[in-house]
């Protein structure tokens, strides 16, 4: 990088039979030269330092005004630390445009993840839910009875409401409250043929907290509906966190690693909680968050 100055500093050299001693006015272009080349700052202000006292030096030694060889160093040094200064701050906008670009891609992937974590919550819940119901109206069609149309025409609802979720999640208005959600896990759990077992206020949970109570009940009763083959299930809430149990088949590599756990690991993680899979006193599945 030092080469451009010092290609000019030798030409500046060539016309000193024509110049003589006022070639040290060209120097300015070598201060330049150096200023650009993004050396270190302490290099750099000796290197301009060195290169004013010189045409300082070259002014006096050819009986030159003193003023004038002074003007003539002070040209230098002002003009390159200026141009220093200009290539400085293009360098930190270059940086700045970088890391601005940086922050763009990790919010467009944090953006997506959320996304697809809420697709999968929301399509999880009402699809496991829309199977339930749907084996039920096939069962009670093969009996005669009139519920079937009951069944599907609520069917109908959950899929509607599915649909307008999903579109509510992509466009990041979806909300979810531990009441609404408790309400649809006892739906969902007595469809399924398990006796819910559910408390009768959510006073007790905190107002910060509700939203993610809300998304662990959800996920965990569709693990129960889904993997857990069990006849009850347990949902406990306090004012330090939410427990759900099953007394169905126990912790199984599925209901443990699956993607809904991952997704809601991660959630409860993002809101500095915690979350712990383990067998239930019950004799199956336990999903307990704290906060």
């Amino acid at each position: 990088r030092l080469v451009p100055a010092a290609v000019l500093f030798l030409l500046s050299l060539s016309l000193i039979p024509w110049l003589g001693a006022d070639v040290r006015w060209l120097w300015t272009f070598v201060g330049v030269a150096l200023a650009v080349s993004r050396m270190r700052r302490s290099m750099l202000w000796i290197a301009l330092l060195v290169l004013a006292g010189l045409t300082f030096a070259v002014g006096v030694w050819d009986d030159a005004d003193v003023g004038n060889s002074a003007l003539n160093a002070a040209v230098i040094l002002s003009v390159s630390v200026m141009m220093a200064t200009l290539t400085g701050n293009i360098t930190t906008l270059a940086r700045l445009r970088a890391a601005q670009h940086q922050v763009a891609e990790l919010a467009a992937e944090r953006e997506r993840g959320r996304v697809a974590r809420d697709v999968h919550d929301i399509l999880g819940h009402s699809l496991t839910v829309i199977t339930v119901k749907a084996e039920l109206a096939g069962r009670l069609m093969d009996a005669g009875s009139p519920a079937a149309r009951d069944e599907i025409a609520q069917i109908e609802q959950l899929a509607r409401g599915a649909l307008a979720d999903v579109r509510a999640t992509v466009h990041g208005f979806r909300g979810v409250s531990i009441s609404g959600e408790l309400a649809a896990a006892r739906a969902a759990l007595e469809s399924a043929g398990v006796t819910p077992d559910l408390p009768g206020s959510t006073e007790q949970v905190p107002a910060d907290r509700r939203e993610l109570a809300g998304w662990v009940v959800r996920e965990s009763v569709t693990n129960v509906v889904r993997h857990a083959g069990a006849h009850a299930c347990r949902v406990r809430l306090s004012a330090r966190g939410v427990e759900v149990d099953d007394d169905g088949c126990g912790p199984s590599t599925t209901a443990s690693s699956g993607s809904g756990l991952t997704g809601l690991r991660e959630r409860v993680e993002t809101a500095g909680a915690r979350l712990t899979v383990g067998r239930s006193d019950l004799g199956g599945f336990r999903v307990k968050v704290t906060w």
